[in-house]
């Protein structure tokens, strides 16, 4: 019983430590991915480029992070795509290409870990301020209170915007541009 209690333990350390690298438990990520595309693990992990145990083991939180560049950034585009169809700004007959040109994009090889470790913790920053965001108040009442405070507060009209109501990529630019101000 007790080996069942340290395997639990770690694995919701890890999960702590997705949730501090990507902003969200990876299975929560690939859930999401996988409900709004239909697609089951093996498809998932084919457009990753991922093997199906590799897929697993970080869906289970068995592994923390995602170490291949380009993986992680099919991760992000993914997330990309589903924010898009959500909005309704990708039709389902897009769907089939837009998977194939983000299973063939690749991300930079050459990057550091810093560097990488540092999109991560800025992604799980925006990943909370716009979780924030959205348990308070819906798309429609942040935008609406965007335009009530553009005349007198427009920075803060555009971090509403940006944050609470658009796609994530604007959000992370915005957050990069901004984030050395504090």
């Amino acid at each position: 019983m007790q080996r069942v209690e340290v395997v639990d333990e770690k694995v919701e350390e890890n999960r702590r430590a997705q949730s501090a690298a990507y902003g969200e438990p990876l299975s929560e990520t690939f859930d999401r991915i996988k409900l709004a595309f239909g697609l089951n693990q093996t498809a998932l992990a084919s457009v990753l480029g991922l093997s199906a145990p590799m897929l697993s083991q970080l869906n289970s939180a068995q592994r923390v992070k995602i170490g291949n560049p380009a993986v992680l950034n099919r991760v992000y585009q993914l997330n990309e795509l589903v924010e898009q169809r959500a909005a309704g700004q990708l039709a389902a007959a897009q769907l089939p290409e837009r998977l194939e040109e983000i299973k063939a994009s690749q991300g930079s090889m050459g990057r550091t870990t810093q560097v990488m470790a540092s999109q991560a913790s800025d992604a799980a920053v925006v990943a909370g301020v716009r979780n924030l965001l959205r348990a308070v108040a819906s798309g429609a009442e942040l935008r609406d209170a965007a335009e009530m405070l553009t005349a007198s507060h427009p920075e803060l009209a555009e971090v509403l915007c940006v944050y609470g109501t658009g796609p994530a990529h604007p959000a992370l630019e915005h957050y990069a541009e901004h984030k050395d101000l504090f």
